[in-house]
């Protein structure tokens, strides 16, 4: 195993670790103890992208990596947000100004939040928060789904709003929506609100019904390594808006409420009736494909037919690549270099123009996978890549 495969601290140990440094500050910061400490993940998507806003199937998993925030309640109105991840002062805020589309930093993902459970009519009269995340940001693993779900969980318990789960990702995925005006789909706060340890999550984002899959490569001698290219990307900034408008017009011509009622055996008839509506048709082409793919990853993976997943991944990128164009050069090289050098398969994950990669390889042939990247990437005058090692982890959750 390489250095930049490692996994560090266990899970358990890291969560500790953060929840003292969050809390230490935090005191420094309000001048007092926070009522507690909370930890919500990012996620690797492992099949089923740009399907979430098509009413489609998605399957990712929790990462170890982790937004944490110390929080304590207030009842005087006032929000009050600090984080070690950006060199700025505390911002406070009154939690009746707080209207969407006004900010445009950090700030408007937890205050987005506050926003979404006050108008949704829970009582929140403000909060004091510290958060910090060691969720690569820009990355394609959910940085933000991440901070959003966190600080949401926070004042649910120290609001008593006794809200599970779902309702928690429903109310994250509209301040994102709507107060940062980003059009996520459901299934980043989705899988840091609900995934569990050593599973993928299965979710039909129509009516966010979940399955927990096991998933364990470790145990059959496999790893899932997740390759951040470190080309950033912006999810509000226009492209991931015109695809997703896009699919909302195939849907409309082809007379169905959203690209997940087309079935696949019908996908030609489909593609016939759109006519020239070309950039429409590989829209469509891709949602549906890969609905499919979700469908026959679930499949192989109940039958423990795990290995034979990777193809399935690689098709996966062929068509986001070609399809859905949302790929970018560093991704392409990632994928073919990892199939070429033994890879089982490998795709993009997030929604693109950037981010992360995931590659499946057997256990033993992780390190020259991933020399064969470094390479590849030193080779082409790209940044070098950050390679670590994926394991499912637990989702959302208090540690303090």
């Amino acid at each position: 195993m390489t250095k930049s495969q490692g996994q560090g601290m266990s899970g358990s140990t890291a969560g500790e670790t953060a929840a003292g440094a969050v809390g230490g500050r935090f005191r420094e910061l309000y001048g007092a103890e926070p009522q507690g400490v909370w930890a919500a993940p990012g996620r690797v998507n492992l099949i089923g992208e740009h399907t979430d806003y098509n009413d489609g199937f998605v399957m990712p998993f929790a990462l170890p990596h982790t937004a944490v925030a110390a929080v304590s309640r207030r009842d005087d109105g006032v929000l009050r947000l600090h984080s070690a991840d950006v060199a700025a002062p505390v911002v406070e805020v009154a939690v009746d100004s707080l209207t969407p589309g006004t900010d445009k930093n950090w700030t408007a993902y937890p205050a987005g939040v506050v926003w979404a459970l006050r108008e949704a009519g829970h009582a929140v009269s403000g909060a004091d928060i510290h958060l910090a995340s060691a969720v690569p940001a820009g990355a394609g693993l959910s940085s933000s789904a991440a901070l959003e779900v966190v600080v949401a969980l926070a004042l649910n318990d120290l609001y008593a709003l006794g809200l599970d789960g779902r309702q928690l990702a429903l109310l994250c995925q509209r301040a994102e929506n709507v107060y940062v005006g980003a059009p996520v789909g459901i299934m980043d706060q989705t899988a840091s609100a609900c995934c569990e340890s050593g599973h993928a999550l299965f979710l039909d984002t129509r009516d966010l019904s979940q399955r927990q899959i096991p998933f364990d490569l470790a145990a059959e001698g496999m790893r899932l390594l997740v390759v951040d290219t470190r080309v950033k990307h912006s999810h509000s900034e226009g492209e991931y808006g015109k695809r997703r408008a896009g699919c909302e017009k195939g849907a409309a011509l082809l007379g169905v409420d959203a690209l997940r009622d087309v079935p696949h055996a019908d996908l030609d008839a489909a593609l016939e009736r759109l006519g020239d509506e070309e950039e429409v048709r590989r829209l469509v082409r891709h949602v549906v494909t890969e609905d499919a793919r979700v469908d026959r990853v679930v499949t192989l993976l109940e039958a423990g037919d795990t290995r034979a997943i990777g193809p399935v991944l690689t098709a996966g990128h062929a068509s986001l690549r070609d399809d859905f164009r949302v790929s970018c050069p560093e991704l392409d090289l990632v994928v073919d270099t990892a199939v070429a050098a033994g890879a089982l398969g490998a795709r993009m994950t997030g929604g693109g123009f950037g981010g992360s990669a995931i590659v499946l390889a057997e256990e033993t042939d992780v390190d020259a996978v991933t020399e064969a990247v470094e390479n590849a990437f030193a080779a082409a005058g790209f940044k070098t890549p950050r390679v670590f090692g994926a394991v499912p982890s637990a989702g959302a959750r208090r540690v303090r």
